[in-house]
C-alpha cells in the first residue's frame, strides 16, 4: 500500500516501547568466525538463553541455556565430541537437546528423560542465525537475501553493536534518514527529502532524495569531488525483523537487528561499497581498507547514534507517561508494523494454546 510522504505531526504511540517480537523468523545471534569448533557461546533473543556449539566435527547446535537436571547455564559446559556436557554434573545432551550420557551412571542403565529445547540453527554470510519460535515454521522463513556478499566488486565491511534500548528506539534510528543533522560534524548527509512509502503486512519501504559533501562523500564515491554537492535516492526497507539499503549502486547495508529484551538490543550489519578501484589492486587490500572503513569512518557514525538512542530510552523509562510528535509518517508505519507482529503472534499462540487445550478435553 502506498502511502502519503507528507510531513505532518502524529501522536507516538508509547505501546511500541512495551511490545515484545514476533519469534517466528529467522534472528542473527553473533559471526560465524568467532565460534571455533569445540566452542561453546550464549546468547539472548527477547529474553530465552541460548546456547550454540560448534561440535568436533564443525556443525552448529543450539539449546535452551538451562541444564534439564539443575538449570545450570550450559553455556559453561564443554563440547564432548557432537555433544554439548554441563559443567555441573557432565550431563550430555546432543544437538536436538536429548540427554545422552550421564557419566555416572552404568552403561546399561536407562537414561532419564531429561531434555533442552533445540532450536533451528544455520550458518549464512558470516553469520549464524537461529529461530526462536516455532519449529515447524523455520523451513518456510527465508533468510535476508544479500545478492552482494559473494561480489567480487564489493567491499565488505562487518559492524556490530550493543544498545541499551527497546529495539523499537534502534528500529527507528535506522528508518529515520532526517537525523543527518545530527552527523554533519562526519560530513553526514544533508537536505534529505521523503519521495516514496510503501508498506505491507511484514514490511515498510521508504524512498529519499539526499545531499553528499565533502571528502568523506568523495572517498566513498557519493559525490564526483569534495566541494561539490551530489544528491542520490536512498531506499530504506525494513522487512520484518530485518533492514536493508541501498544507495544507487554506490552502497548497501544490510542490518540485522537482534532484541535481547526489553531495554537491550544488538546489531549485526554488513556495509557494501562499490570502491572505484580495479580489482587486481582491491582484492589484496580489501582487509585493510574494511579495517580503516569500520573504525574511522563507520564507528563514529555509530557512536553518534547510540549516545542519542540510548538517551531516547532513559527519558522514556523516566517518564513513560510523556507523549511525543513525530512528523516522518516512515516511523508512524514502522511503529505500525512492529505493533501488529507482535500483536499477530499474541494471538496466533492463543489460537493454539486453545486447540491443545480443547483436544486435552
Amino acid at each position: 500500500m502506498e502511502l502519503a510522504t507528507t510531513l505532518t505531526g502524529q501522536t507516538v504511540q508509547n505501546a511500541v516501547r512495551e511490545v515484545g517480537i514476533n519469534p517466528n523468523y529467522w534472528y542473527a545471534i553473533g559471526w560465524a568466525n568467532e565460534l571455533k569448533t569445540g566452542e561453546v557461546m550464549s546468547a539472548v533473543v527477547w529474553q530465552q538463553a541460548i546456547v550454540i556449539y560448534r561440535d568436533l566435527q564443525g556443525q552448529l547446535h543450539a539449546l535452551e541455556d538451562a541444564c534439564p537436571h539443575k538449570g545450570v547455564a550450559l553455556h559453561e559446559g564443554k563440547v564432548q565430541g557432537c555433544h554439548l556436557a554441563c559443567a555441573y554434573h557432565g550431563w550430555e545432551f546432543n544437538g536436538e537437546g536429548n540427554c545422552v550420557n550421564i557419566p555416572y551412571l552404568p552403561k546399561t542403565q536407562k537414561l532419564p528423560r531429561a531434555q533442552a529445547r533445540a532450536y533451528p540453527i544455520q550458518e549464512k554470510y558470516s553469520i549464524i542465525w537461529v529461530f526462536p519460535g516455532d519449529p515447524a515454521a523455520a523451513t518456510s522463513i527465508a533468510l535476508p537475501d544479500i545478492p552482494e556478499f559473494d561480489r567480487p566488486e564489493w567491499l565488505m565491511v562487518p559492524v556490530s553493536a550493543r544498545f541499551r534500548a527497546h529495539f523499537s528506539i534502534c528500529n527507528e534510528n535506522s528508518m529515520d534518514v532526517f537525523h543527518g543533522f545530527l552527523h554533519q560534524g562526519l560530513q553526514g548527509w544533508f537536505d534529505p527529502i521523503l519521495s516514496g512509502l510503501e508498506e505491507t503486512e511484514r514490511s515498510v519501504c521508504a524512498e529519499y532524495q539526499v545531499s553528499y559533501r565533502g571528502r568523506l562523500a568523495k572517498f566513498l564515491g557519493l559525490s564526483e569531488s569534495a566541494d561539490r554537492v551530489t544528491t542520490l535516492p536512498i531506499s530504506v526497507r525494513y522487512h520484518y525483523p530485518h533492514y536493508s539499503t541501498s544507495l544507487q549502486g554506490v552502497s548497501s547495508l544490510y542490518l540485522m537487528r537482534l532484541p535481547v529484551g526489553p531495554v537491550e538490543s544488538r546489531s549485526f550489519a554488513l556495509f557494501f561499497f562499490k570502491v572505484r578501484l580495479p580489482q587486481w589492486l582491491l582484492g589484496p587490500i580489501k582487509p585493510i581498507l574494511a579495517s580503516i572503513i569500520q573504525r574511522f569512518v563507520l564507528l563514529k557514525f555509530l557512536a553518534q547514534d547510540i549516545e542519542m538512542i540510548e538517551s531516547e530510552q532513559q527519558t522514556y523509562l523516566a517518564t513513560p507517561q510523556r507523549r511525543y510528535v513525530e512528523i516522518n509518517p516512515a516511523i508512524i508505519a514502522l511503529q505500525r508494523l512492529i505493533v501488529r507482529q507482535y500483536e499477530q503472534f499474541v494471538q496466533q499462540s492463543k489460537s493454539s494454546y486453545s486447540q491443545v487445550d480443547g483436544n486435552q478435553n
